[in-house]
């Protein structure tokens, strides 16, 4: 074989090895960059997921709140009833004290 043969075969040897190791380099960046992508979109998914757990824990906690509101008020005015009510009972005792009887006491 003649030189020029063999350096030309060497060449273009180590021609196709730099091109699949450029190609081999350029495929595993895609890779790369194709599962940042995917890893930023689940994040970006994990993030509102959470976002609208603590939202509907937020509005779950201002429910509560406002339940527990509602029964003292309710509590407060099953008192003040209780006492209304008390307080006319007496006043009906009073008044039926006074009363005078029928043996003229």
């Amino acid at each position: 074989m003649d030189t020029a043969v063999i350096i030309g075969i060497v060449v273009a040897a180590i021609v196709v090895i730099v091109l699949v190791a450029v190609i081999s380099v350029q495929a595993r960046k895609r890779g790369a960059a194709q599962r940042h992508e995917e890893a930023l979109k689940h994040q970006r998914e994990a993030e509102v997921h959470e976002a609208r757990a603590q939202r509907r824990s937020a509005e779950a906690d201002e429910r509560h709140a406002r339940a527990q509101r509602e029964e003292a008020i309710a509590r407060e005015q099953t008192a003040r009833a209780a006492t209304d009510r008390r307080e006319a009972e007496q006043r009906q005792e009073q008044a039926r004290r006074a009363e005078p009887t029928d043996d003229g006491a």
